[in-house]
């Protein structure tokens, strides 16, 4: 479990070690190193996700580790609450960014034909924030599309037991 003190509230994740072994360590590795302090949710699109996890409040690029291989063939989902690993176009390129699907989006998960967003982890306590911060307005900011017109900042993530 993973707790997220944002600057729009708290919210809580349970993570699928067992089905995307790969992912969670890397993604645990982020949260043990303090990374996603200070970085900002830089995406937001009604009715899709929210994604944040890899750049400051200036929209920029912080520095990462080499990417992770993508673990979408894992049987899980991208619907409402699910967290997925946000990649370029190149299936294997996978950092810190995250995003939390707001609907069930179906197309983004594994077929033959569509490597697909690896799903790891799901919300289990602060879905509401996770609205909130998903109904703040958007538009276009330090040329990124979709950018919250307010900052909606991580101000830390660290390993909780499953008590909080």
């Amino acid at each position: 479990m993973v707790r997220f003190e944002t600057s729009h509230g708290d919210f809580t994740i349970e993570l699928f070690e067992r089905e995307a072994p790969l992912t969670v360590v890397n993604f645990l590795q982020y949260v043990d190193d303090g990374f996603f302090g200070g970085t900002i949710f830089h995406r937001i699109v009604p009715n899709f996700v929210i994604q944040g996890g890899g750049l400051t409040p200036e929209f920029e690029q912080k520095k990462t580790r080499a990417p992770v291989r993508n673990e979408a063939n894992n049987g899980l989902q991208n619907t409402r609450g699910m967290l997925s690993m946000a990649r370029t176009d190149a299936p294997h390129s996978a950092t810190s960014q995250f995003f939390v699907n707001l609907t069930d989006n179906d197309f983004l998960d594994y077929r033959p034909g569509n490597h697909g967003y690896a799903v790891f982890g799901r919300i289990t306590d602060g879905l509401d924030v996770i609205d909130r911060i998903a109904a703040v307005r958007t538009g276009r900011r330090q040329g990124f599309t979709d950018a919250p017109m307010e900052d909606v900042i991580i101000n830390s993530a660290r390993r909780v037991d499953s008590a909080g």
